[in-house]
């Protein structure tokens, strides 16, 4: 009791990470010397969302452990938050029991991302344990395709009708509150479950007893079908800033609802992955990379850099290629890192600004040219502006104007071509329905590299006139 108490007034002083750290710490340090009731105790006046964050960073052997020592009902809340790896080993060390009651408490759409990651033969044996209406729901998520709006919705949601009063309508969210997930707004459809109108449960609280429903629900109800895109989702949601929007089926059937929860785990995984994918073509699927076994790493890693290595044996055949230039002006050797690597840069910088406004719907309003050309000026302005300073510095080192101009020109073109390449390239990815995000990088550094050196050495011909 001490140590509890001494935790609650150390939780009033310090940060949700420093809180994280410090559950983790004290569950470690009791689990390791067999206190149950310490570690049980220290636990009560934590969220579930820490509980999780801190089993997550306890050893793996003592996962279970730590579970075990939650009440049914933190256990059932806790587990959402676990990290997919982690509840997958909790399932397998867990009895059958506990994994069924745990499971067929979890939201449909939670409990079919968590069947998504695993294997096909549990995912069979866990849809046997689970109660027949559970069974059904989660069947009917699992047969939209994967990233749709029916994949991650939920059926939980209560529908009222226009005929209903305010009063009948109330007493209706009343008995059914504890079976939806979302309350703050109410859909109405008709006797066939069309989507007709929805209302808020401000507007519905505010109501005359005896108003009816369809004198008060607003008939403009923005929504989406099962089968648009989870990105697409969640950015509607995040336009009009809703908590939720309805999901219908081809025959405008209310069938569930997205809620904004859902909608921020989508866009934290969309944009984990895209930085991954940016950092050089690391395919992450949705996985914690710091989680992932090492060899999976080297394998996702090594294919666009087996890519990048055949792309600098291509750049020095071209440089060997030019030995006769070389040999004349050997000064002009030392600028192909300064010039390759400037164009890298720039050509990075130009798919990133695109890319993300491809996922953000920044660029919509303009066409793919208009985008390529604003980046090619923007490209030119920079190339300007470093070609003059390395014209300078150029100079400076060498003393040959000639090999200084060459240099400066140079740098003008390839930061124009990186533009062009890191702007287009991503629309012709998305034109191939492959990822930008993953496809962009090496191509961009292929181009920059290969014609850039190019550039280059013709450039110094005709400056040099050799």
């Amino acid at each position: 009791m001490t140590e509890t108490n001494n935790l609650n007034s150390i939780l009033q002083n310090v940060t949700r990470r420093e809180l994280r750290d410090l559950v983790r710490t004290q569950l470690q340090m009791l689990l390791e010397v067999g206190d149950l009731q310490g570690a049980k105790a220290i636990l009560v006046p934590v969220q579930p969302a820490d509980i999780a964050e801190a089993i997550e960073g306890l050893p793996e052997a003592m996962h279970a452990l730590a579970f075990r020592l939650l009440s049914k009902a933190e256990a059932i809340e806790v587990y959402e938050y676990l990290d997919y790896s982690v509840q997958e080993h909790l399932i397998e060390e867990l009895r059958s029991q506990d994994v069924r009651d745990i499971v067929d408490k979890m939201s449909p759409d939670d409990r079919a991302r968590l069947f998504d990651e695993l294997p096909a033969k549990v995912v069979n044996r866990l849809l046997e344990q689970l109660s027949p209406g559970e069974r059904e729901a989660t069947a009917q998520l699992l047969g939209y395709e994967a990233d749709t709006a029916g994949r991650i919705m939920t059926p939980e949601v209560i529908s009222l009708k226009e005929n209903f009063t305010v009063g009948v309508a109330l007493e209706r969210i009343r008995t059914l509150a504890n079976a939806s997930e979302m309350i703050y707004y109410l859909y109405v459809t008709d006797s066939a479950r069309h989507l007709t109108g929805m209302l808020s449960l401000r507007d519905l609280v505010t109501s005359q007893p005896d108003e009816p429903i369809g004198d008060i629900m607003t008939r403009d109800v923005v929504f989406v079908h099962t089968d648009t895109d989870q990105e697409e989702v969640a950015r509607l949601i995040q336009r009009y800033d809703f908590l939720a929007v309805p999901v219908v089926d081809r025959e405008h059937r209310l069938v569930g609802i997205v809620t904004v929860d859902d909608v921020i785990d989508i866009l934290q995984q969309e944009t984990t992955e895209d930085i991954y994918a940016l950092g050089g073509g690391v395919q992450s699927d949705g996985d914690n990379y710091f989680q992932m076994n090492l060899l999976e790493v080297a394998r996702k890693r090594v294919v666009w850099l087996f890519v990048l290595l055949i792309t600098n044996t291509i750049t020095g055949t071209i440089i060997k290629s030019q030995e006769d230039i070389l040999a004349k002006v050997v000064t002009l050797t030392a600028f192909i890192p300064l010039l390759t690597g400037t164009g890298g840069n720039v050509g990075a910088q130009s798919s990133t600004v695109v890319i993300r406004g491809m996922n953000t719907d920044e660029i919509r309003s303009l066409g793919a040219l208009q985008v390529v050309g604003r980046e090619a000026i923007a490209g030119a302005l920079l190339g300007v502006m470093l070609g003059t300073i390395a014209t300078v510095w150029a100079f400076f080192l060498q003393g040959r104007i000639e090999v200084a101009i060459a240099v400066g020109v140079s740098l003008v073109a390839i930061s124009v071509l990186a533009s062009i390449s890191g702007s287009a390239l991503p629309f012709l990815f998305r034109f191939l329905r492959l990822d930008p995000a993953l496809m962009s990088a090496p191509f961009i550094t292929t181009a920059v590299d290969v014609l850039g050196v190019l550039i280059y050495f013709n450039l110094a011909r005709v400056i040099l006139k050799l």
